[in-house]
């Protein structure tokens, strides 16, 4: 199935000059995820203070955006100029679904909003984060499948952010389409230890 995911390679050749940039200034992959990671506490803790206002929510679609360019920047750092580490390589991970979890668990104090909803769809988050990570435990390749991959998550979130930001009253649609992403990451944590399965089949 198609997925932002799959973009990821062209999205890659924009970002090359400035990841060569980077590399020749001595920026290393790790400040890049650490930068990335309070980037999201920042995202977060403006919705958990202000829910019913609109600019933190004006924020989220250009910081899930910025967050996707950096969390692709810090790969090619470590891949293209050899910068790879063992602590890069749990930063990664754990950043990733941290700063998801502090995104997410505040869209359930917007009033009218589904507060069991933003929790599943956060705990979802993680454990397909963690099914694609488990997959290298069996012996098969880090699973990014979709429907709702981590790049997907953030464009779902940032159009979220984007119509609450532009005024849109949140309610029912909102719960609604919360539930719907639950259901698609369901699909996505089933989707990924299938194909990690089949992918060691004999």
């Amino acid at each position: 199935m198609l997925t932002i995911y799959d973009l990821k390679p062209r999205f890659q050749d924009l970002l090359r000059p400035i990841v060569r940039w980077l590399w020749k200034k001595g920026i290393t992959p790790n400040q890049i995820t650490w930068l990335a990671f309070w980037l999201s506490v920042l995202g977060g803790a403006g919705i958990a203070l202000q829910p019913t206002e609109r600019w933190p929510f004006l924020l989220i679609p250009l910081l899930m955006f910025t967050r996707m360019a950096l969390n692709a920047i810090d790969g090619m750092l470590a891949r293209e100029h050899d910068l790879r580490s063992p602590l890069g390589s749990m930063l990664n991970e754990l950043g990733d679904v941290v700063s998801d979890t502090v995104l997410y668990l505040p869209l359930g104090l917007i009033p009218g909003v589904s507060g069991a909803a933003a929790a599943i769809f956060a705990v979802l988050a993680v454990v397909s984060e963690l099914a694609g990570v488990a997959a290298v435990q069996i012996g098969a390749s880090r699973r990014y499948d979709g429907p709702m991959g981590k790049s997907d998550r953030a464009f779902a979130i940032g159009f979220i952010g984007l119509l609450l930001g532009l005024g849109v009253v949140p309610g029912l649609w909102l719960s609604a389409l919360l539930w719907v992403l639950v259901g698609l990451l369901g699909w996505t944590v089933v989707n990924r230890v299938r194909k990690a399965l089949q992918e060691i089949a004999p």
